[in-house]
């Protein structure tokens, strides 16, 4: 099918929360695993969600989705939320977070993929040529800004994180339609935590032995990037094709730089600056809405312009 679904200004406006929130998390990790474990983070980050979430569904009294979708959500939470943070947190261990994050820019190529395979989406020549030409913007970002990019068996993580990733949002996208997009989201929430509890054993003790500002870093995971990220991101999806939206994720690169700008006052060269221009076009082309045919001067007397 071909997606009319327009990106508005409260879904442009969730892209943007998430993003802002995901681009932290990075930092975030490397600040907690030398006192956790990427498994302890893992779980750590998912419970404090799980629990935000919790008290949402208290408050706003929403109901979980229905029981028919129950195992299709446990699925997609352990893969989208268990095996996508611990793989990229075991990633974060060994790799540099350039070669990390041009892996992650595959995820909306990924996630366009799979809506083609899954839902029937299908996407305009513009829409691939868009994506394409913001993935080249984005490796420009990473290399021009110095970032240490590198071939490490520990890369194949990041992949795995890529697929499942496409596979999330696409799912839960189809879910959204017969229930609650808070409640899809904290039923996956709640799985994917389940799913981590393995890694998370020792939690309690590297907590009594952690300092509190690595503590400090777990709270922000868990509540920043984790409840309210990804909250705004499916409230964006809910909105607009998982495909359409996934494209914004070649901003968090230049997203990050600018942040660098601004806070450290870390100038960027002006490669990085032209390669930040090439994501942003490219994603604005392949956000960009064919404009309907033109119709022809006699049609137009006789019946009125649809809209497309």
């Amino acid at each position: 099918m071909d997606t009319a679904e327009r990106l508005d200004g409260r879904a442009l406006a969730a892209i943007a929360i998430a993003l802002l929130t995901w681009s932290s998390a990075y930092a975030a990790i490397a600040y907690a695993l030398p006192s956790f474990t990427p498994g302890e983070v893992a779980f750590a980050r998912l419970l404090i969600g799980s629990l935000c979430f919790a008290v949402l569904l208290w408050v706003k009294r929403v109901p979980l989705p229905a029981p028919r979708d129950w195992p299709q959500l446990a699925l997609l939470g352990v893969l989208g939320l268990t095996v996508y943070h611990l793989c990229l947190n075991y990633a974060e261990t060994r790799i540099a977070s350039g070669t990390a994050s041009i892996l992650i820019s595959l995820v909306p190529a990924a996630t366009a993929a799979v809506s083609a395979l899954w839902i029937g989406e299908r996407l305009a020549a513009r829409t691939w040529l868009g994506l394409a030409v913001a993935l080249l913007g984005t490796v420009l970002v990473v290399f021009a800004s110095g970032q240490r990019v590198e071939v490490d068996p520990h890369a194949l993580l990041v992949l795995v994180c890529v697929a499942v990733s496409a596979i999330f949002f696409v799912g839960q996208k189809a879910l959204f339609a017969r229930s609650s997009m808070v409640g899809v989201t904290a039923f996956a929430m709640f799985a994917g935590t389940l799913g981590a509890l393995p890694f998370g054993w020792h939690l309690p003790q590297a907590l009594a032995a952690a300092p509190w500002p690595h503590i400090g870093a777990l709270l922000w995971l868990g509540i920043a990037p984790t409840f309210v990220g990804y909250l705004a991101w499916n409230l964006a999806v809910n909105r607009a094709s998982a495909s359409r939206v996934s494209s914004f994720i070649y901003l968090s690169p230049p997203i990050a730089l600018l942040i660098g700008w601004l806070w450290l006052h870390e100038v960027p060269d002006a490669l990085v600056l032209v390669g930040g221009a090439i994501t942003i076009g490219g994603v604005v082309l392949a956000n960009a809405r064919r404009r309907p045919a033109a119709a022809t001067g006699a049609a137009l007397q006789v019946q009125p312009c649809e809209r497309s």
